[in-house]
């Protein structure tokens, strides 16, 4: 068995296939190593409450590096280790820019998703259709969520600002990129915001250190820019077979795409192997 003791699997377009499930080889693969006494995390922008369908299902998964790091989850014991919030004046000034272009406000907040339900009923406009089921059973739903937040400040531990188009992203990109703000592009037209210095990578550094493994003893598997950071500083960083260029170019090994359980073959292959 390899030396690994911890693996760390993205949720979209890494463990989750193109129908948002997970493949029964891939199930199998993440409770067998689950059995062989291995580490099984998720690395996710998602919050809780967007990840609560996979609980049962991933009932060997121990704990969610959420959130895009924001947000360290017990998934055994359901409780919040850990979290980072964004200062309140720096989603005002979020806000207020958004306040100008045709984006949906999508907020974290201790571990749970809140939205305009004006938008959430149409999530195709922001290039987000592919969640519109799971939105409309998780999202807390609101009729002015910038209002709310002005009214009764709430901490924020992410926000996403999905765009009705690529161009809207660019222009708010431009306008907030110059904030202390960790900022990550994502989907086709979404950027998503955390705490400066907060990542997945942060994330992982953080769950580490509790559970005192050492970070050459991890595996993360990924696809996305958002997984760019954690997996420069994983023990051994996985791309899927459907990952950006880029990824893959930084990535250690490249194996199948999520839709031919790619996730399996990286436990398979270096969890553990022999």
């Amino acid at each position: 068995m390899s030396h690994y003791e911890l693996i760390g699997f993205d949720m979209d377009g890494t463990i989750l296939n193109s129908q948002k499930t997970i493949s029964h080889r891939t199930l199998e693969a993440v409770n067998r190593a689950a059995r062989m006494g291995k580490r099984v995390i998720l690395s996710t922008g998602r919050c809780i409450s967007e990840l609560e369908e996979f609980r049962d299902v991933l009932a060997n998964v121990s704990h969610y590096v959420c959130e895009s790091g924001a947000l360290i989850y017990d998934a055994v014991n359901q409780s919040i280790l850990h979290s980072e919030t964004l200062p309140r004046d720096l989603v005002e000034q979020v806000l207020e820019t958004a306040a100008h272009e045709d984006v949906m406000v999508y907020m974290m907040s201790k571990g749970q998703a809140l939205a305009n339900a004006s938008q959430v009923a149409d999530t195709s406009h922001y290039h987000m259709g592919v969640y519109q089921e799971m939105m409309d059973r998780v999202v807390n739903k609101t009729d002015d969520i910038a209002a709310l937040y002005r009214k009764h400040p709430f901490p924020v531990e992410k926000l996403n600002l999905f765009s009705a188009s690529a161009d809207i992203r660019e222009r708010l990109h431009s306008r907030i990129c110059g904030l202390p703000l960790a900022i990550a592009f994502a989907e086709g037209a979404s950027l998503e915001l955390s705490p400066l210095n907060v990542s997945k990578a942060s994330g992982l550094v953080w769950l580490c250190g509790h559970l005192d493994i050492p970070l050459h003893q991890t595996i993360i598997v990924g696809d996305a820019d958002n997984d760019a950071q954690v997996l420069q500083i994983a023990g051994l960083s996985v791309a899927m077979g459907n990952a950006l260029p880029h990824i893959k170019e930084l990535c250690d090994v490249v194996v199948a795409d999520n839709d031919h359980d790619g996730c399996a073959e990286a436990v398979d292959r270096y969890l553990l192997e022999a």
